[in-house]
C-alpha cells in the first residue's frame, strides 16, 4: 500500500465474521474497542483506511449471489482445519449457539457490534475532550479526577501509546498502573527494559533508563 500510494484497502469480511470475532475476543477479555471489530471503516496509521463493504451481508447471501451469477471462487482448504481457533468457533460453537438461541444469533451479534462501536466512540470523544495527555507526553491526573474508571483507563492507554520507549504492559501490569493512577499513589513501575512509569504529584511521566 505504501509503495503504490494506496489509501484504502477493501476487505471481504461479512456478517458471520462479526460473531466469530466477538466470541474469540470475549474469550480473551476484550473491552468495547475489541468487541466492536470488525468495523465497516477502520482508520489506520498514516491516513490509511480499511473498508469492509460486505459486513451487513451473511456468508450464505454472498455465496448464493456468486452461484446465481455463475462466478467461480476458491475456498481455501485451511478454512476447514480445526487447528485455528476461528475455525473451531465457526464449525462447532456457532451452530450450537444458533440452535440454543432459537433465533438469528448472527444478526444479534451484528447489532451488538454496532452498539459497542457507538459506546466506544463516545468514550473516545469523552477522553479527547479532557485532553489528559499533554504535548510534552505527561498524563495529567488532575484532568482525570472524578472521571469514571473506563475514562481513566482510556486516558492511561493513550498515554502509553504516546511513549516511544514503553513496551507492551501485561494485563496485570496495566491494571496495577491504573490503580495507582486512580489513587494518585506515588509510583515507579517498570515498562520493560528501557524505562519506568513515574507518578509524582498529579502527573504520570515516562522516565527513561534502568
Amino acid at each position: 500500500m505504501a509503495r503504490r500510494g494506496i489509501r484504502t484497502l477493501f476487505l471481504g469480511h461479512q456478517r458471520d465474521d462479526i460473531a466469530e470475532t466477538m466470541l474469540m475476543r470475549l474469550a480473551r477479555g476484550s473491552g468495547s474497542a475489541g468487541l466492536a471489530a470488525p468495523r465497516p471503516l477502520q482508520a489506520g496509521p498514516r491516513g490509511r483506511t480499511h473498508a469492509r463493504p460486505l459486513l451487513k451481508l451473511a456468508r450464505a447471501e454472498i455465496t448464493g449471489a456468486l452461484r446465481g451469477a455463475g462466478a467461480p471462487w476458491r475456498e481455501d482448504a485451511s478454512n476447514k482445519a480445526d487447528f485455528f481457533f476461528r475455525n473451531r468457533i465457526r464449525s462447532k460453537v456457532l451452530p450450537a449457539w444458533q440452535r440454543a438461541a432459537g433465533r438469528d444469533a448472527m444478526a444479534g451479534a451484528a447489532q451488538s457490534r454496532e452498539l459497542l462501536e457507538e459506546d466506544d466512540s463516545a468514550l473516545e470523544a469523552w477522553v479527547a475532550r479532557l485532553k489528559p495527555v499533554t504535548p510534552a507526553g505527561a498524563l495529567s491526573l488532575s484532568r482525570l479526577d472524578g472521571q469514571p474508571r473506563a475514562v481513566v483507563r482510556r486516558g492511561l492507554h493513550r498515554w502509553l501509546l504516546a511513549q516511544p520507549g514503553a513496551t507492551t504492559l501485561s494485563r496485570r501490569g496495566f491494571e496495577a498502573l491504573l490503580a495507582a493512577v486512580l489513587c494518585g499513589t506515588p509510583t515507579r513501575q517498570s515498562l520493560g527494559t528501557k524505562g519506568f512509569a513515574v507518578i509524582r504529584g498529579r502527573w504520570l511521566r515516562y522516565s527513561a533508563g534502568a
